[in-house]
C-alpha cells in the first residue's frame, strides 16, 4: 500500500537507468474516438491503461461501439450510438471534450459529469460550437451537462475562441467527418495553446483516410466522408519520460527512454532541446533517447505557449536550478486539472523556492529548498513536479501520488525501483 503523504525517494547517488514509458495518452485517446466512428472494426496497439483511457473506451462502449481492453492491444467495433447513458468524465479533458461532439450523433439523452475538480475546467466553447451546429444541449460551460442526439449533425461552419485549451478545436474535428457537411472550425482569440496537439489530432485524421484542409492560419476544414478503419500502434508517453530524464540531471547520472520516436506531434519532444539548455548532454539513437547530467543545472526563459503540460517539471528543475529562469505563454494551464501556475508557486514556494507567480508564468530565483509536504491537487503533473525536486531534497512528502494513475498506473513503484 502506498503511504500517503509518500515520502519521494531521495538520489544519493548518480541514477543510470533505462525505463519503458506506457503509451502516450493524447494519442490513445484520439485513436479510441477516431476507431468507435470509422467504418469497421480497427486495433490500437500499445494502447495505454490508465484512468483516463479506460474512462474514454468506458464512454465510448456506453455509447454503442465496443471497446475490448482485456489484452495489451484494444479492439475496437463500431456500433450505432443509441443515447440514453451518462458518462463519467473523471478528472479527463480529452473525455469531457472529446465525446459530446460524438454523442451529439447519438439518437437520444447523453448525460456528462466527472470528478469535483473537473466541474471547474472551461467547456462554453464546446457547448456552444456543438449548439451553432444544431445540437440540443442542455447546461451551461462547465460539468455537468446533456447533449439531446437526434441520430444525425449537420455540421458546417463554426467560430471559437480555443485560446484556453487546444481541445476545444480538437474535439470538434475528430468527430467532424460524420456530420452532413463536415466542420470548419475558425478560432477568433488570442493564440491557440498546444498547437502540436491539433496537429496531432489533425495527423490522426490523415492517417484514417479523413481530408483536412488546415493550410490557413487559425483555420481547420475537415470534409465529410468515411472515416476508414485502421489498426493503429501508439507511441511513449513522451510527456511522462520528463520526471524520468530529469532524474539524470538531479543525481548526475544518466536516463535512457527506448522507442523515442525520430519524428512525432507530442509537445514532449521538446524535452530534447530543453533538457540541453538547462545543462543535459542529450543522444537520440537506434537505443532510444539518452540523457546524462552534467553536475549542474541552468536555468532557462523560454515561453511554453504549446507546451503547457510539461511546465509543472520545468518548473521543478528551475526551482533546483543555479541561475534564474522564467517561464512564460502560459496563462492557459490555470484552466488545466488545477490553476497550475498557482498551484506550482505555492507548492515550490512552500518547499524553501523563491518563485514569483505572474500572470501568464512563473519566474524562479536560486535559493535553498527544504523538505515538507508538496500537495498535488489531484493533478498528475503537479505530482511529477514533486517528486523531481524529491530525487534532489531530503524530507518531501508528496501527497496523493496515487493521482499519476492518471497516465501512468504504477509509476510510484517504477520510479522508487529507480533508487537501489
Amino acid at each position: 500500500m502506498t503511504l500517503d503523504p509518500w515520502p519521494a525517494p531521495v538520489a544519493r547517488t548518480p541514477v543510470h537507468a533505462r525505463v519503458e514509458l506506457p503509451g502516450s495518452k493524447s494519442l490513445t485517446n484520439r485513436a479510441l474516438v477516431l476507431a468507435a466512428l470509422s467504418d469497421g472494426p480497427s486495433v490500437v496497439r500499445r494502447a495505454l491503461r490508465s484512468r483516463d483511457t479506460e474512462l474514454m473506451a468506458t464512454a465510448l462502449t456506453s455509447l454503442g461501439s465496443a471497446v475490448d481492453t482485456t489484452g495489451i492491444d484494444w479492439t475496437v467495433t463500431p456500433g450505432a450510438f443509441a443515447g440514453g447513458v451518462d458518462i463519467d468524465c473523471g478528472l479527463a479533458g480529452t473525455v469531457m471534450r472529446f465525446v459530446p461532439p460524438v454523442a451529439a450523433l447519438s439518437k437520444g439523452a447523453v448525460g456528462f459529469d466527472g470528478d469535483e475538480h473537473a466541474r471547474t475546467r472551461p467547456m462554453a466553447e464546446v457547448l456552444t460550437a456543438l449548439r451553432g451546429l444544431g445540437v440540443n444541449i442542455d447546461g451551461e460551460g462547465t460539468l455537468p451537462f446533456t447533449v439531446r442526439g437526434s441520430g444525425t449533425v449537420r455540421g458546417g461552419t463554426v467560430v471559437i475562441d480555443a485560446s484556453a485549451s487546444s481541445q476545444f478545436i480538437s474535439a470538434l474535428l475528430l468527430a467532424g467527418p460524420r456530420y452532413e457537411l463536415g466542420v470548419d472550425v475558425r478560432h477568433d482569440g488570442k493564440p491557440v495553446p498546444s498547437l502540436p496537439h491539433i496537429e496531432m489530432t489533425v495527423a490522426c485524421l490523415r492517417e484514417h483516410g479523413v481530408e483536412v484542409d488546415d493550410s490557413d492560419p487559425n483555420r481547420w476544414h475537415v470534409l465529410p466522408g468515411p472515416i476508414r478503419a485502421t489498426d493503429v500502434t501508439i507511441e511513449p508517453d513522451l510527456s511522462n519520460a520528463a520526471p524520468f530524464l530529469m532524474l539524470a540531471l538531479t543525481s548526475g547520472g544518466s536516463m535512457t527512454i527506448p522507442g523515442w520516436p525520430a519524428e512525432t506531434t507530442q509537445p514532449g519532444a521538446e524535452l530534447r532541446d530543453i533538457l540541453r539548455r538547462m545543462g543535459a548532454s542529450v543522444a537520440l539513437g537506434s537505443d532510444g533517447l539518452t540523457v546524462s547530467g552534467e553536475g549542474t543545472i541552468s536555468g532557462i526563459d523560454i515561453d511554453l505557449h504549446d507546451l503547457g503540460e510539461l511546465t509543472p517539471a520545468i518548473a521543478a528543475l528551475c526551482a533546483l536550478a543555479d541561475t534564474p529562469s522564467h517561464l512564460r505563454g502560459i496563462a492557459h494551464i490555470r484552466g488545466h486539472e488545477t490553476d497550475r501556475l498557482a498551484a506550482l508557486a505555492t507548492e515550490l514556494s512552500g518547499l524553501g523556492a523563491d518563485v514569483t507567480e505572474h500572470v501568464d508564468g512563473l519566474s524562479f530565483k536560486p535559493a535553498p529548498l527544504h523538505g515538507g509536504v508538496f500537495h498535488t491537487y489531484a493533478d498528475h503533473r503537479m505530482a511529477h513536479a514533486g517528486v523531481i525536486v524529491g530525487a534532489a531534497i531530503d524530507g518531501v512528502l508528496v501527497e496523493n501520488v496515487a493521482t499519476t494513475s492518471k497516465t501512468y498506473p504504477g509509476f510510484a513503484e517504477v520510479w522508487s525501483g529507480l533508487f537501489g
